[in-house]
């Protein structure tokens, strides 16, 4: 199992999914209307390092953390 937190302003719980890259995560998301409109905003990173292509594989243990772009002063 994968776990996905959703940081910031998401305000998600973590879910838990079976997946194997970026890519079948968010054809997951796309269709959960809480998420869906963050999706094309959102840097991603698997355990804790940021990553840009939806082809990385996934296993067991992994985290994706979804981090949504903040304004700070």
């Amino acid at each position: 199992m994968v776990t996905v937190e959703f940081l910031g302003p998401i305000n998600k719980e973590p879910m838990k999914v079976e997946i194997k890259n970026l890519a079948e995560l968010s054809e997951i998301l796309k269709s959960d209307s809480e998420v869906s409109t963050w999706l094309e905003t959102c840097a991603v990173a698997v355990n804790d390092t940021m990553v840009s292509s939806k082809d990385i594989p996934l296993t067991d243990g992994d985290k994706v953390s979804l981090l949504p772009p903040v304004c700070g002063g």
